[in-house]
């Protein structure tokens, strides 16, 4: 019982990882083809729309990738 325990954690914490560095290199990715600097638009410019998509593509992606790593 202690056993199946500890590799479901495990488990739990490799698909974890997985996800996480997906989604960097996701969001990495999406940065690149942006031909604007997100950070100074929002972070400078105060561009709150542009905050409130970026929010909603990183939604998205956590989602795709939970889903994903669910089966």
């Amino acid at each position: 019982m202690e056993q199946q325990l500890y590799k479901q954690l495990l488990s739990a914490a490799i698909f974890s990882v997985i996800g996480i560095v997906i989604f960097a290199i996701t969001f990495a990715i999406m940065s690149k083809i942006t031909p604007f600097s997100i950070r100074k638009e929002i972070e400078e410019d105060q561009n709150t729309a542009l905050a409130i998509v970026i929010a909603s593509v990183i939604i998205g992606i956590a989602l795709i990738i939970s889903a994903a790593l669910q089966g």
